[in-house]
């Protein structure tokens, strides 16, 4: 049985230009001005099962068709009275009318896409062009995963984003040009896509990028083998190429169609060299190289396993990261694109495990596990990818290469020298030894619970001598590739500097993550790299009910955004009881609260007291001088902490005022 999978930068060519945007355009502008745009609006709301030569063509036949029309039938204007002052350009009724005319015909075409897969081939209204293949430029890793978000949508929806995001149009104008082309639900369609957008803020620069231009495309001859033919049609390539830097009409070799894959696997495979492909490229690290680097990482591990001289099994693995097969299950990390590699990646292992032959690879900012059936067992490969870029000692330490029923196996790091199990939930137990092969392979480490918190699994690494690392520190699994490195701040000392986060691996820390581990259940797949629980506060309770620690749990993810949970930790007669959780972050949102750029923390909560009375507590870092309650409650306190009676449920804002300028506020 194969095992279960585990859950940039834009990039901005030389003649990309704001010049070519049509929101840039002059109102008067002759129509061709706006070739390149309209084409880009064309070529996104296209259906990428086109794949690209289609897609291009059928593209500048959208715009060709619109420019022709509106030669035809000019829109009527008013004389005018005096000069016009200065208008935006999305407000040109002859742009809006072109976009209105291109979306109806992409429209069209993705409609007949879905009633006929087969459409368009030559001879079908598209334009021309013999012996070629043709293609947008391919972009990097961003582009890919853009564009795979957008082979997601329907054709309405992606032309709501293209609109938004590429034409730079507002919402309501939006609306009414897709009203215009003939969308039944305009508002529904632009919905999403403004959700795509705010997944991918940088979405607006990568589509200036020639991934989505249509007008700057790559020319390939249909066949590099048969040199005649090349020949015979060499004056068609000097012809295409004219033809493509004016964006004039471009086609196919009639039945040069055939076999072409989906739109992923044929960018994919167009995209990588067969260099790429080859297992006789793979890097190696030394078997020693990692006992003597300054770079502690990925590129330090050496090629381990028993199958790494198995070149048909890292070929299989090769081309199912560059094209996987139809029935290949790919999963990928939030904010981690599976485009093929850009240079030869690095061999980490080969071999089998727990059934599956495994092949793990490195490509600078990407771990890939590759993994098929091993004894012939009719199960579908699948194909991970996970980021891993920036990585370190500790989070660079295991990868995770079987999951199944009986937990995960991981494949640790050469510099992993000790290897122990410990249960978070239980601080006051001693880790565990857990058995290593000779090849790094761990035995089965229970999963993390999916439902209930009874347990919750920890490895506990010490890193070897070699490398002046020697430490201990945890991490544990969220259902992604690599584990989670977790890490504790303790509370401010007096006039002592901040604190800085540790390894978590001290009683105080154990005891402090008995009572967090199983709030990490909610950044479950969430391609979270480490969690920090700090301690920003203290306060004494009333009634003499003891001490209540205020804790900022911040999980940090690979593509940079962090999650926060801010808890209230009162005595408890458990040491696993779950802290009360007062503040969160909201889903998506960024923020730098709880991390070097963001100390200064604020949160508030009513909290119920032995004898039953309520209060309204209150507590800020360090830095936080002197708080205020207004609302149901007022009150007044000097230093970080407030504690005031209440009603259950009281609605109050506290202020606190930050040394050196400043305050911060929170509302109930």
């Amino acid at each position: 049985m194969v095992p279960m999978p585990t859950s940039s930068r834009p990039h901005l060519r030389d003649g990309d230009r704001p010049s070519d945007r049509a929101a840039d355009a002059a109102p008067g502008a002759p129509p061709l001005a706006y070739y390149a745009p309209l084409a880009r609006l064309a070529y996104l709301t296209l259906p990428p099962a086109l794949g690209r030569h289609r897609r291009v063509l059928t593209a500048h036949a959208a715009v060709q068709r619109a420019l022709a029309a509106g030669r035809s039938r000019r829109l009527a204007r008013v004389p005018a009275q005096r000069a016009p002052a200065p208008r935006e350009p999305e407000t040109d009724a002859r742009l809006d009318e072109l976009r209105v005319r291109v979306l109806r015909y992409a429209l069209r075409r993705d409609a007949a896409v879905r009633r006929r897969p087969g459409w368009p081939r030559a001879g079908h209204g598209l334009p021309l062009v013999l012996g070629l293949r043709l293609a947008t430029a391919a972009g990097g890793a961003d582009e890919l995963g853009l564009e795979r978000s957008l082979a997601r949508l329907a054709a309405p929806e992606r032309a709501a984003f293209a609109l938004l995001t590429e034409a730079g149009l507002g919402t309501a104008r939006a609306r009414d040009l897709l009203r215009r082309a003939g969308v039944r639900d305009p508002g529904a369609a632009l919905r999403t896509a403004e959700s795509v957008a705010t997944a991918v803020p940088e979405s607006e620069a990568l589509l200036r990028s020639g991934e989505f231009d249509p007008t700057a495309v790559q020319l390939r001859p249909t066949d590099l083998v048969r040199r005649r033919r090349r020949r015979r049609f060499a004056a068609a390539l000097v012809a295409a190429v004219a033809v493509g830097a004016v964006g004039a009409g471009l086609a196919v070799l009639p039945g040069d169609d055939g076999g072409e894959r989906t739109a992923g696997s044929a960018r994919e495979a167009a995209a990588v060299p067969a260099a790429l492909l080859d297992p006789g490229r793979l890097a190696q690290a030394p078997p020693e190289a990692w006992a003597d680097t300054a770079r502690v990482d990925f590129t330090a591990w050496p090629a381990r396993g028993p199958l790494t001289g198995d070149d048909e099994l890292l070929a299989r693995a090769l081309s199912a990261w560059a094209a996987p097969p139809p029935d290949t299950r790919v999963t990928a990390t939030p904010g981690t694109s599976a485009a093929p590699p850009a240079t030869p990646p690095r061999l980490l292992y080969a071999g089998e495990v727990s059934g599956a032959g495994v092949v793990m690879l490195y490509e600078g900012q990407r771990v890939v596990r590759y993994a098929e059936s091993a004894d012939g067992a009719d199960a579908p490969p699948a194909l991970d990818v996970a980021r891993v870029d920036d990585a370190d000692v500790t989070t660079a330490a295991a990868v995770a290469v079987s999951r199944g029923g009986d937990g995960v196996r991981y494949l640790l790091a050469p510099w992993v020298a000790e290897t122990a199990t410990r249960d978070l939930l239980r601080p006051d137990d001693p880790a565990r030894d857990l058995a290593v092969t000779d090849d790094g392979v761990t035995d089965p480490v229970p999963s993390s619970p999916v439902e209930g918190c009874d347990t919750w699994p920890a490895l506990q690494l010490r890193s070897s001598a070699r490398i002046v690392e020697d430490h201990s520190f945890l991490v544990t699994d969220l259902g992604d590739l690599t584990p989670v490195h977790l890490t504790y701040t303790p509370p401010p000392g007096g006039d002592a500097p901040a604190r800085k986060p540790r390894e978590a691996t001290g009683g105080t820390a154990l005891t402090g993550w008995a009572r967090s581990a199983c709030r990490l259940d909610g950044w479950r797949g969430e391609g979270v790299r480490a969690v920090n629980n700090w301690v920003f506060a203290q306060q004494k309770l009333p009634e003499d009910a003891g001490r209540a620690d205020w804790v900022c749990s911040r999980a940090a993810t690979w593509r940079g955004p962090g999650q926060v949970v801010v808890q209230l930790q009162p005595p408890a007669h458990s040491a696993a009881t779950p802290g009360r959780v007062v503040a969160a972050q909201s889903s998506g949102e960024d923020s730098a609260a709880c991390s070097r750029f963001g100390q200064h923390v604020l949160a508030s909560t009513d909290w119920r007291a032995p004898s039953g009375d309520w209060y309204l507590l209150a507590a800020g870092s360090r830095d936080v001088r002197d708080l205020e309650a207004t609302g149901d409650v007022t009150a007044t306190a000097e230093g970080p902490t407030l504690a005031e009676r209440a009603e259950k449920g009281v609605r109050a804002r506290v202020t606190g005022r930050v040394e050196g300028g400043g305050s911060l506020a929170t509302g109930r």
